[in-house]
């Protein structure tokens, strides 16, 4: 196989190419299987969000799983024994942003590990905001975020997101002309960086930015 047909466009975890291609090969060939070069970009595609070693360990568990190991796995199968099912990953990604709000919020900047809680929190009001809810609301956030959370990963493509959450020292001081500190990185080091790296810079952050800044104004006054 042309190893273009793998790399072609594609820039996270390009030089795992060909290793995953020869991983996956040899997956098929336990099942006696083809493998065609349309199937290795399908699955290509479908890992990319993944460390090669976490989709090799994946496929390893599948072939032993004494309840479904006996049938050749999808890539669905391997996401989920990544991150679980989408019920698991929603709470998995609630508890590690509720552990990053108690400890930055509402001041600092930060970048999730998870691309996907940066899309729930700006549709629930941006990172600052949920600072403001009473203890009371907390569970009905709590629903909301999971839901939100569990919507988004069903979904065929991913969403655009802000490449970071942006706090109120971010917000007061760019908008001032002073010297902006760098996001808190919250999670794997090396996935957050390629959130940071690959998120939707413009119409999403500006709208964030600038509700931050009227929050800010607020608080002014009172």
């Amino acid at each position: 196989m042309p190893d273009h047909a793998l790399d072609k466009g594609l820039t996270v975890n390009a030089a795992d190419s060909k290793p995953f291609h020869a991983v996956l090969a040899g997956v098929f060939a336990l099942y006696g299987k083809d493998l065609s070069d349309v199937v290795v970009s399908v699955w290509w595609a479908a890992m990319r969000p993944y460390d090669f070693a976490a989709v090799k360990d994946a496929l390893n568990r599948h072939a032993v799983n004494p309840d479904n190991g006996q049938f050749l796995p999808k890539p669905a199968d391997v996401v989920k024994l990544i991150d679980g099912g989408s019920a698991d990953g929603a709470l998995q990604a609630w508890a590690k942003f509720e552990q990053g709000l108690m400890r930055f919020a509402p001041y600092q900047s930060v970048v999730f590990d998870d691309p996907l809680i940066h899309r729930v929190v700006q549709d629930m009001g941006g990172w600052p905001g949920f600072c403001g809810h009473p203890e009371g609301e907390w569970p009905f956030m709590r629903n909301h975020f999971v839901n939100l959370y569990r919507g988004y990963r069903t979904r065929g493509s991913p969403p655009e997101y802000p490449p970071r959450l942006i706090g109120l020292a971010e917000a007061h001081n760019g908008s001032h002309g002073f010297r902006v500190e760098a996001p808190v990185m919250i999670g794997d080091q090396v996935r957050a960086a390629l959130v940071l790296a690959g998120g939707t810079q413009g119409r999403l952050e500006a709208r964030q930015v600038s509700g931050l800044i009227g929050q800010e104004m607020q608080g002014a006054q009172t």
